[in-house]
């Protein structure tokens, strides 16, 4: 059996201590977005028991976004490259490094990157983000002892349920349960584990509260179908519409041809029917027999006749000149309606009126994996993306979920998907200033229309919350970082779960011996607000859900808890003896120097 991997990482950084005296952890950052600030902020946060970690962001020369990525923060050193090669990891002080994080948002530059860290540091503990699964699957298989992770794959049920107004749909098993998040009304009383949040304010949501009967927000145990599946089953099928093909045909009929050709067209009938008129009072005829008349000498042309009255032989002649205009009109009007009916189609333009249905904006990572949850769901989807060969374009045209090509900033493109009669917008493109003029755009049509609005910066998703109404805000670099970071320090979390801007890790943390936990009762385990306890179990033993909280803790006990990212960094520095005064093992070795 392979050596555990909490043993292998002491052994590793002991070999590198000696080596370098430097008695703390170092971790290499590689990227050049929010996940790569994010995921810096949260290692910060991080105490060991060798103390802070040291952490080294590699980033390119020039920035890449307007978004803050990582570079600025203080306390870390940083390290400009365009180029992840052995020369910049060398540089990075990558070789005796405990982890190596590759965050940016190129699947083959990723891996590319892997196998030239391997070749500085090959006892590196690896953490990728990558989207495309075949590649995931051949960086394990490459690098065993490595983490490979999708933000988008984390942030997407988030996404899900506020479009869909429900809980996030988080669900895990652990401890031979399976627990999911719910609402206390959807719940039997009974199955419910732990109150996770209040959220009757929805300005101001309060996480793990003190008294958690005030919680409507709740994580329970699976133990059958709950009433809130079947509300939420009955829900989604009152979202499911059919597509119309009339509507389709009348919309396409509506743009068969351009303005000017069909203005052409009206003006030179009304001519033709006034000639008409005027040929039938000429000849004395019955309206049967003028309509008839006025067809066949505009159409086909009439023979002559000199022994018509005069007026009569005029209208004639003058109807077969407009018959003469009226062919190539009819034939421009065709052509020009077919090449529009084409284009209306490729671009997504041409749509039946929908109601009930969700539009997705921008097909990047997080929108594809959207857009594929929801039709996983049952639920109709649009989806919106100004380039035609996005991401998720082919996802789409897989799936059948209609694609409209253009700027969800304009009123036109979000009229074409029918955003007045949707029951949410979902706008997770990467540019914040198109994603809010498409939600205030969205507002325009629907004053009570939900909107899921993809935003970096809380104090700005605060103040659009305030200003415009659209409180429903996501990040999908914050609630992915606390896995990323867990991974690059070999922790397990076991679930995250998003409430407002909140996220909350289940995870699971031992009591080391001399810690300051060990020793004393569960009950100095909870804090509200900050780390709730949900399980204890002893070495080899089943973990209890239900453990009295007066028991005492000893070394080597389990602890399963539902904490924020501050609390849980407080409860590991609880479960953690205190870092050992650092001799060199040798009369001679380099002691650390000041400010290390």
């Amino acid at each position: 059996m392979g050596e555990p991997l909490r043993d292998r990482a002491r052994r590793a950084t002991g070999w590198r201590l000696r080596m370098n005296g430097e008695h703390r952890p170092h971790y290499v950052v590689c990227g050049s977005d929010p996940l790569a600030y994010w995921v810096v902020r949260a290692l910060l946060a991080t105490e060991l028991e060798f103390g802070r970690v040291r952490i080294t962001l590699v980033v390119p020369e020039r920035r890449r976004s307007d978004g803050p990525d990582g570079r600025d923060v203080d306390g870390i050193q940083v390290v400009r490259a365009d180029r992840l090669d052995e020369a910049t990891f060398r540089r990075a002080g990558l070789a005796g490094a405990d982890g190596l994080a590759l965050l940016h948002q190129d699947d083959v530059g990723n891996m590319h990157a892997a196998l030239c860290a391997q070749e500085v540091e090959p006892r590196l503990r690896l953490v990728v983000r990558m989207f495309n699964t075949s590649l995931a699957n051949g960086v394990r298989q490459l690098f065993p002892d490595s983490a490979v992770l999708s933000d988008a794959s984390m942030a997407a049920p988030a996404f899900v349920a506020a479009a869909l107004g429900e809980v996030a749909p988080t669900h895990f098993r652990h401890g031979g349960r399976t627990l999911y998040v719910a609402r206390r009304a959807d719940v039997r009383p009974q199955d419910v584990v732990c109150g996770v949040a209040d959220t009757s304010d929805p300005a101001r949501a309060r996480v793990l509260p003190a008294d958690e009967a005030s919680a409507d927000v709740v994580l329970a145990e699976a133990t059958g179908q709950p009433p809130g599946t079947e509300l939420a089953a009955r829900r989604l099928a009152r979202a499911r519409r059919r597509r119309r093909p009339v509507a389709v045909l009348l919309r396409a009929v509506r743009s068969f041809a351009t303005r000017k050709i069909g203005i052409a067209v009206l003006v030179l009938l009304g001519v033709i029917a006034v000639l008409g008129w005027l040929n039938a009072r000429a000849a004395r005829v019955g309206w049967a027999d003028a309509l008839y008349l006025t067809l066949v000498t505009t159409l086909t042309g009439e023979d002559p006749n000199v022994d018509k009255p005069v007026a009569a032989q005029v209208m004639q002649v003058v109807l077969n000149l407009a018959g003469l205009a009226l062919i190539p009109l009819i034939t421009a009007a065709v052509v020009d309606g077919i090449v529009n009916a084409r284009l209306a189609l490729h671009t997504g333009w041409l749509q039946p009126h929908r109601s009930g249905h969700i539009v997705v904006v921008g097909l990047g990572n997080i929108g594809t994996r959207v857009m594929a949850q929801l039709h996983d769901f049952g639920v109709e989807v649009v989806a919106i993306d100004k380039n035609p060969e996005a991401r998720g374009a082919s996802l789409a045209h897989r799936l059948g979920v209609p694609l409209v090509v253009g700027d969800a900033a304009l009123e036109e493109t979000l009229r074409s998907a029918s955003v007045a009669t949707c029951q949410a917008l979902v706008v997770v493109s990467t540019d914040d200033g198109v994603n809010l003029r498409a939600a205030l755009n969205a507002r325009g049509f629907d004053p009570d229309l939900r909107v899921v609005l993809r935003l970096f910066d809380g104090d700005f998703a605060e103040r659009v919350q305030k200003a415009f109404g659209i409180g429903i805000s996501r990040s999908v670099s914050y609630l992915a970082a606390p896995s990323f970071a867990a991974a690059l320090l070999d922790r397990a979390v076991i679930a995250t779960i998003p409430v407002g801007r909140h996220a909350l890790l289940v995870t699971e943390v031992p009591v080391a011996a001399g810690s300051p936990l060990d020793g004393r009762p569960l009950a100095s385990v909870a804090h509200p607000g900050e780390v709730r306890l949900l399980a204890h179990a002893r070495p080899g033993q089943k973990a209890d859900w239900s453990a009295d909280p007066r028991l005492v803790i000893t070394a080597g006990d389990r602890l399963t808890v539902l904490a924020r990212r501050a609390g849980l960094t407080a409860l590991l520095r609880q479960t953690t003896p205190p870092p050992a005064p650092h001799q060199p093992e040798a009369p001679g070795a380099p002691l650390p120097r000041a400010g290390d």
